[in-house]
């Protein structure tokens, strides 16, 4: 671990020279001074001299300093890579086992089970790490991104990362993006990494946090304000003086969940506090670095002073004044202060009993985390109190769960009737299988997850999940209701209220491990051999796609037409389906098993257009790619909302899909359809979509060979009785996008390429 950490101390050097000079590049080309999130984008680009700086519009290159993959999203990311060809990875790229291990019966229990269920995947992973150069994290070893926290993430750098959660390195003022394994594969082969250029929103903080407000309540008051869209293509930076107040794991959970308002990242500058954490976790040489070179890991202070001239938007948060949140169910931006939550409980009839209470997952699991939430179970068990719902305890790493294991949180937290899952992703991405409810019965949960789409925590549709802080979700559990505000209420049925919580920042003793779960790959990977059994349920190496013919699409049937949400969560369903993550034609028959289809009345199902059967609309869909027929589906606002799973494009690409058309695109899920040479097309009028009015409709989109930036198509939609609706779409693809297009994938292009030096 120590050499890794020193290697990285002599990049982060190199990359702070750097910065001075693309620093002073930036401020005379924009003529001002800058914002950090600029900073680091200008110390990033390919070329900064040159590069086309609109916000919103221009395409960046940008040279990401390291790649992140999680084992879901990973097996297809290496899969890619390997069809690129290349020996070894160009960038610094970590493995990280987290995704794939199921809650049930606990730490030591579900972690054997994982890893013998797992055996396959967990190999291929380990070798291919051992043979392209990654380095490896065990099953158990932590969740991706609070590894990524304490051993890697650093102020001013640049990381991508297979996991819509990435930017939670954001808290330690690193610019860090999620993205698609196609976009990861890229990077890892040497190549330029692009994305549209983002606009900024400042959020400006002012005053402390105090009593019962937790940095959560921060994120959670803005996805009220931004809701799950506001943020796409733009950097969320936070400014201001409330910044100072905030620890360096509270600042991440606040990054983290910027995820959730559709941001590209969210950043915040580097302090004291942000010092203080490197310090902690074994990287006092980063923190030397980042006070030598401080000044260029905060915005000019002429940001702060006039931050209209910088920010497309601002918004203010007073942190003094503000309340524990809670937001749900169904979409995290439902947002209320728990003041308000009983009114809303019996308004909306949201079932008041509180099943089950989880906290920790990658948004929430650091030492201060576990430490004020164990402040209110000492405090209810010296009253003698044990929870009264189901009540699950995720730790962030192998690094948080042992040392609050030494420090006796952990046993605080178990004493009182809470049961402690493995150090993994759990019910937070589905793997939880939860045995105090059957599906379909109406029940309510609330945790300190970032995600409570429908059925995304247990499978179940009458799940209404909620979501707030650690040590809110944990007085919950005691009090076993929805309605119950620790701030002022009592426990039901008892005199027994809560005082505020209370934790330490950082443990007094320093952090303790005996395994992080690291291992550093083979010095010469060359020899390792990387065996996948063409008989396997769970891998199959890739085949490329067709390029496009030349043709515009022609008659292509409506497969879906979705009514409301049609999140990545929608169309490629994790919870069990994880298990196929690296086996596209397996993991294709979960398409869209979550959508609600404007033509049929079960979720998941549509009528085929020869044989007027209804069915999976993954059998539809294999049915049309048999006959050479072509389809679109059709999506509504914002559609693949929600995680970085590129199995959302991919599965739909293997089964023959020509196009998307949907109202607007959330940011990865259109990235990932382009890189995988798919059309994503959006309604020039909104309205249009209100056109596709039958499952027998055909839609023509004409002028293809004409394609180029900031064109449109057209669009003819043919009813069964013979009339028609033309309709204008538009796309935003560049140049290079479109080329993706053409030749059938991007993974088309840089295979070529590499073939060919």
């Amino acid at each position: 671990m120590s050499q890794k950490i020193e290697s990285q101390a002599a990049s982060v050097k190199k990359l702070y020279d750097k910065m001075k000079q693309t620093t002073e590049i930036g401020r005379r080309r924009l003529g001002r001074g800058l914002t950090l999130a600029e900073k680091i984008l200008f110390s990033h680009m390919a070329d900064p001299e040159n590069q086309d700086l609109t916000r919103g519009k221009a395409t960046v290159l940008l040279n990401p300093d390291r790649v992140a993959l999680q084992d879901a999203t990973a097996q297809m990311a290496i899969l890619q890579f390997m069809l690129a060809g290349r020996p070894q990875v160009a960038v610094p790229t970590t493995v990280h086992c987290d995704h794939l291990i199921r809650a049930r019966e606990g730490v030591d229990l579900d972690l054997a089970s994982a890893k013998d269920v797992n055996k396959e995947v967990y190999d291929f992973l380990r070798s291919t790490s051992n043979k392209y150069g990654m380095g490896f994290w065990k099953p158990g070893a932590g969740i991706i991104h609070q590894v990524v926290l304490e051993n890697y993430a650093f102020p001013g750098g640049m990381m991508i990362g297979t996991d819509s959660h990435t930017p939670n390195a954001g808290g330690m003022g690193m610019i860090a993006i999620g993205v698609g394994g196609a976009d990861a594969s890229e990077v890892m082969s040497g190549l330029d990494w692009t994305v549209r250029m983002p606009k900024l929103i400042g959020v400006r903080l002012t005053g402390e946090l105090n009593g019962w407000a937790s940095p959560k309540d921060v994120i959670l008051k803005l996805a009220g304000i931004l809701t799950v869209k506001g943020g796409t293509n733009h950097i969320v930076e936070y400014f201001g003086p409330g910044t100072k107040s905030i620890s360096g794991t509270g600042k991440a959970t606040i990054t983290n969940m910027g995820a959730e308002v559709g941001a590209t990242t969210s950043i915040f500058p580097y302090d004291d506090r942000s010092a203080g954490y490197l310090r902690a976790t074994s990287r006092a040489d980063l923190a030397d670095l980042a006070d030598q070179y401080q000044e260029l890991l905060v915005a000019d202070a002429e940001v702060e002073a006039d931050p209209d001239k910088y920010f497309d938007r601002i918004i203010d948060i007073n942190l003094s004044e503000l309340e524990p949140y809670v937001v749900g169910p169904f979409t995290p931006d439902l947002a209320r202060p728990i003041s308000q939550m009983a009114a809303d409980v019996a308004k909306e009839d949201y079932p008041t009993d509180l099943k089950a209470a989880l906290i920790g997952s990658c948004t929430n699991s650091s030492y201060e985390d576990i430490s004020r939430s164990a402040h209110l179970a000492k405090q209810a068990q010296e009253a003698g109190l044990q929870v009264k719902s189901f009540f699950l305890i995720t730790p962030g790493s192998n690094q948080v769960h042992d040392t609050i294991k030494r420090d006796g949180q952990l046993e605080t937290l178990t004493a009182v009737g809470g049961k402690v899952l493995a150090n993994a992703c759990g019910p937070c991405i589905g793997q939880w299988d939860r045995q105090d409810v059957k599906k379909g019965d109406r029940n309510s949960i609330i945790t300190s997850f970032n995600r409570n789409f429908s059925a995304r925590n247990d499978g179940n549709p009458q799940t209404y999940a909620f979501i707030g802080s650690p040590e809110l979700v944990t007085a919950m559990a005691f009090a076993g209701s929805m309605t119950f505000n620790p701030v002022t209420d009592n426990i039901p049925g008892t005199e027994f209220k809560f005082q505020p919580p209370v934790g330490e920042e950082l443990p007094a003793q320093g952090f303790t491990t005996e395994d992080a779960g690291y291992e550093a790959p083979a010095a010469d990977g060359s020899a390792v051999t990387v065996a996948v059994s063409p008989t396997s349920e769970r891998l199959q190496l890739l085949a490329p796609f067709n390029e496009w013919d030349g043709k515009d699409f022609v008659d292509q049937v409506v497969i879906l037409k979705a009514k409301g949400k049609l999140t990545t969560d929608h169309i490629s369903p994790a919870g069990p389906w994880l298990k196929y993550r690296g086996h596209l034609d397996k993991i294709s028959d979960n398409f869209c098993l979550g959508a609600t289809n404007v033509f049929s009345e079960k979720v998941g199902h549509g009528i085929n257009v020869f044989t007027g059967e209804e069915a999976t609309l993954a059998t539809i869909a294999r049915d049309y790619k048999a006959r050479g027929q072509g389809w679109v589906m059709i999506g509504d606002e914002n559609y693949g909302e929600g995680s970085s799973r590129e199995h959302a494009a991919l599965s739909p690409r293997f089964l023959g899909i020509s196009a998307a058309i949907a109202r607007s695109f959330a940011r990865i899920a259109e990235t990932n359809l382009k890189k995988q040479g798919v059309l994503p097309l959006t309604f020039v009028n909104s309205s249009d979509y209100e056109k596709i009015t039958d499952v027998k409709d055909r839609v023509s989109i004409h002028g293809l060979d004409t394609l180029a930036p900031g064109s449109t198509v057209k669009a003819t939609i043919t009813h069964p009785d013979g009339s028609t609706d033309e309709v204008e779409l538009k796309h935003s693809m560049d140049a290079e996008q479109i080329e993706w297009f053409k030749a059938g994938s991007a993974l088309n292009i840089l295979r070529k390429a590499n073939a060919a030096s």
